[in-house]
């Protein structure tokens, strides 16, 4: 009986902390620093420094930031990744899938602290020697992401790869000269992808007239909605199908698919928007899906120019 009751307090207790993630999110979306850390420290006590825990940690420094608590932000994210450094010293950073957003986390956090007190110089920096590090592991998008929203806008676009397609072929740049381009990266499995496309069917047809292309670049990922472990064809014929019944108001639109261009961009999120000027300069940046009113008003600016 006594065996009996031990069981069961110890199932208990592990499906308590199952969801810390979960529950620190929710405590800090409540804006409950105090909460995310009562329950921070109990986990803690029960079960040490884990995977689980070190991701749950990553988010103070996320929500600090957020709150533009810039000292607690870099205090959170420095110790995020001390505390990651001593798991790495055991285990590879894709060893399972907390560590890397922990660590990824982590040192988002410290670059966009360093840009927010005026020092992009070092955040760069700072995201330029973590690539060095990381570059062969599976946060290598997300740093890049960081770096470009410090650095890309400006600058002449990087030239897009085009292992296969689907869609029209995507010109070349001689023929998008002189006209403005929407880089729409998008995913087979991405929600907001799918939420994303009928506002820029409408907003292309509204500045055809002035010449705005609209390319989507996206890539493989080796699965579908229904194959764990997918084939490039297997996938291709689902991102095709997939193309067919979400973005029917884009199907013309060249879809280069190749993990280089991801890369390159640091499309990590999806979707990530990308906005061209006539001479082929980043004009905007911007991860993450936007409202028609804000997208047509990045546009307007880049077409009137």
């Amino acid at each position: 009986m006594r065996l009996r009751i031990l069981l069961v307090s110890f199932l208990l207790t592990v499906s308590a902390w199952a969801g810390i993630v979960e529950d620190v999110r929710l405590a800090l979306a409540q804006n409950d620093f105090s909460a995310a850390e009562s329950a921070l420290n109990s986990y803690l006590s029960q079960r040490g420094v884990d995977s689980e825990y070190l991701e749950a940690y990553s988010w103070l420094g996320r929500a600090a930031l957020e709150q533009r608590q810039f000292d607690q932000a870099a205090s959170y994210a420095k110790q995020t990744k001390s505390m990651v450094l001593e798991q790495l010293k055991r285990r590879s950073l894709d060893a399972d899938a907390h560590l890397p957003i922990a660590m990824g986390a982590a040192l988002e956090v410290q670059a966009q602290v360093l840009a927010a007190r005026g020092q992009r110089t070092q955040a760069a920096a700072l995201l330029q020697s973590a690539l060095r590090t990381y570059g062969n592991t599976s946060i290598r998008d997300r740093l890049q992401k960081n770096l470009n929203l410090l650095s890309l806008q400006g600058k002449t676009a990087p030239p897009l790869k085009s292992d296969e397609f689907l869609g029209a072929k995507l010109p070349t740049a001689a023929q998008l000269k002189g006209e403005p381009v929407l880089l729409f990266f998008w995913a087979h499995w991405c929600v907001d992808c799918k939420a994303e496309a009928p506002i820029i069917t409408q907003l292309r047809s509204e500045f055809a007239g002035k010449g705005l292309q609209v390319i989507g670049p996206t890539r493989l990922y080796g699965y579908t909605a229904q194959i764990e472990h997918a084939s490039a064809s297997d996938e291709l014929q689902y991102i095709d199908a997939v193309r067919h019944r979400f973005y029917s108001g884009l199907l013309d639109m060249p879809v280069p698919i190749s993990r280089y261009n991801f890369d390159t961009y640091g499309a990590s999120t999806t979707p990530t928007l990308v906005l061209l000027d006539r001479t082929g300069k980043v004009a905007m940046y911007h991860p993450g899906a936007l409202p028609y009113d804000e997208l047509k008003a990045d546009i307007e600016k880049v077409v009137a120019r």
